[in-house]
């Protein structure tokens, strides 16, 4: 007996069978050198991106036919329609964020959600609303958000009428995680696991029912990991309903927006936003992790601020990461083949700059006749690059009072001599040298303000 290879046929079967025996007014099984050369073609349409090598798939599904009668065999034709979303992205990069919402809402429908963190988020809300067209909002609720964060939930599903679909984390894991570990040991080994356990998996449940998502990256959020974000990509890391690499597009309609411009449209339009960010918050995430940003630190220092510069995305956003080869002589981080893909900062007629050779012998002088001020960085930490404006005023500021600036690049292999011999802990780290001393004194506030850094200098000289 043969079988048919889709649900599909039943119904054309029928239809099949019920001509023949119009035409011959007596039914008769079909012989089966006649059912295998009668082929039945049925077309469908689906989209996939431009990654997906997208082969036709037949369904596993079976329908078994009548005793005597055999099934002709069906051949299932699939025309792929195929998405350049690098060209897409290209189209759309002058685009406004309203624009850019409406062709995402437009082109996935109802298997296109926005992901609302409960900061700025709300712009992408307000954009969706704008264009008409329905919508879907989800949050991940990770069980340890601030209060002020539940209750602009809550405005703002009374604003817009809507209910935000909130995805949660696997209560057992969350329970193992706790009791093996304790409720905060994310301060001792790092913020990746508790993540990966509240955000990313309950991320990707909600991802596998979607074809599309939308959120709120910016490329000013983080120079060191979302500079490059397009406006549309297919999402490198996350699957979608179809499964498989390239199934989950990933839309970013703010991603040219400046974070001063975000606010400024927030405001005229008169959205609800978070109580904390008039408290100092700018990037808000889970209570225990997010803290006011201080003057002169960038606004992702705020998040997991006792971890080093290069782990300040959470997982869901880990695509942006790439990795880095710093060579340590100046000129910044490095691809693998020697093309230079970052710009070395702190460039000023007033800044020194220390070779291994000038840092070592400015540590070993007992008995110095200047005052030195040392910034250890790396160029792609994006809290130096935040606070290179501030040390460079800084330093023209002290020009010619007989205290040196300087900087000595202490990522790459010059990193583990920082840590031993400089006192680095994270980039930035600012030293003070004394005159007629040969200890030197580590800057001990956040603050990095050229007010803060001056009255950190005048107190010591």
């Amino acid at each position: 007996m043969a079988f048919a290879s889709s649900t599909s046929i039943s119904t054309s079967f029928s239809s099949f069978e019920q001509t023949k025996v119009s035409q011959i007014g007596l039914y008769q099984p079909l012989d089966r050198a006649h059912s295998l050369s009668t082929v039945l073609n049925v077309s469908r349409k689906r989209v996939v991106v431009k990654a997906l090598n997208a082969e036709p798939k037949r369904s596993e599904s079976v329908v078994v036919s009548a005793a005597t009668v055999v099934a002709p065999e069906v051949v299932e034709k699939v025309e792929v329609e195929v998405e350049d979303y690098e060209k897409l992205a290209k189209e759309l990069e002058n685009a406004s964020p309203l624009e850019i919402m409406d062709k995402a809402l437009e082109k996935f429908g109802n298997d296109i959600a926005i992901a609302f963190s409960g900061a700025e988020d709300v712009a992408l809300i307000e954009y969706a609303h704008l264009t008409g067209r329905p919508f879907r909002v989800f949050s991940l609720d990770t069980g340890r958000l601030n209060p002020e964060t539940y209750k602009l939930f809550d405005a703002v599903e009374k604003q817009y009428g809507i209910h935000i679909e909130y995805m949660f984390p696997d209560a057992v894991e969350v329970q193992d995680l706790v009791r093996t570990k304790g409720l905060f040991s994310f301060y001792e080994d790092g913020h990746q696991e508790c993540c990966r356990v509240r955000k990313v998996r309950p991320l990707r449940r909600a991802l596998k029912g979607l074809r599309a998502w939308v959120t709120g990256q910016r490329k000013d959020q983080s120079p060191g990991t979302r500079s490059e974000i397009p406006v549309v990509q297919v999402d490198p890391v996350f699957e979608g309903l179809e499964g498989g690499p390239g199934s989950l597009v990933k839309w970013n309609p703010v991603a040219n927006v400046q974070g001063t411009d975000i606010w400024k449209f927030l405001r005229t339009m008169n959205v609800p936003v978070n109580s904390l960010h008039a408290q100092g918050y700018i990037s808000i995430g889970c209570e225990p992790c997010t803290r006011p940003v201080l003057p002169g630190q960038h606004e992702r220092e705020g998040r997991w601020w006792w971890e080093d510069a290069t782990a300040k995305e959470c997982g869901l956003h880990k695509g942006n990461i790439k990795e880095e080869n710093v060579n340590g002589n100046g000129t910044g981080a490095v691809k693998a083949n020697g093309e230079a893909t970052v710009t070395d900062i702190f460039n000023s007629q007033h800044v020194v700059s220390l070779s291994r050779q000038g840092i070592e012998n400015l540590i070993k002088l007992e008995d110095r006749k200047e005052t030195w001020l040392v910034v250890l960085y790396a160029p792609w930490c994006q809290f130096c690059q935040a606070m290179e404006g501030s040390y460079m005023e800084l330093a023209e500021k002290l020009a010619g009072t007989g205290v040196k600036v300087a900087k000595f690049q202490a990522d790459g292999d010059q990193k583990a001599y920082a840590q031993k011999e400089l006192q680095l802990g994270s980039f930035p780290t600012i030293l003070f040298y004394p005159k007629h001393s040969s200890r030197a004194v580590k800057y001990p506030s956040e603050k990095r303000d050229v007010e803060s850094l001056l009255a950190f200098v005048n107190a010591l000289r």
